[in-house]
């Protein structure tokens, strides 16, 4: 667990289980909530955007880039990681 703002960050388990289903670790989650862009979510969340230099094989096909997308919801002193998109490209 990281922090970001001062707050803690925590992963709810439905992220934990898309992190892994998708290719993203905890630590690439955290730089793109400290380091990424940010935009605004579906039910007032915040989406965090970062690109990552790849140049990997995933479920087959080879990419350069991976991007990780974490949504957040951000409480008064944590912010939750609700669900985490990974794209390759």
């Amino acid at each position: 667990m990281g922090s970001s703002q001062g707050k803690k960050i925590v992963f709810s388990n439905h992220a934990k289980i898309k992190m892994i289903d998708r290719g993203a670790s905890e630590s690439e989650v955290i730089k793109a909530v400290e380091e990424g862009s940010s935009e605004p979510a579906r039910k007032g969340r915040l989406m965090f955007r970062r690109n990552l230099t790849f140049d990997d094989i995933w479920r087959g096909k080879h990419y350069l880039v991976k991007q990780i997308a974490p949504v957040v919801a951000e409480e008064n002193d944590e912010l939750i990681i609700i669900t985490v998109y990974v794209y390759y490209f």
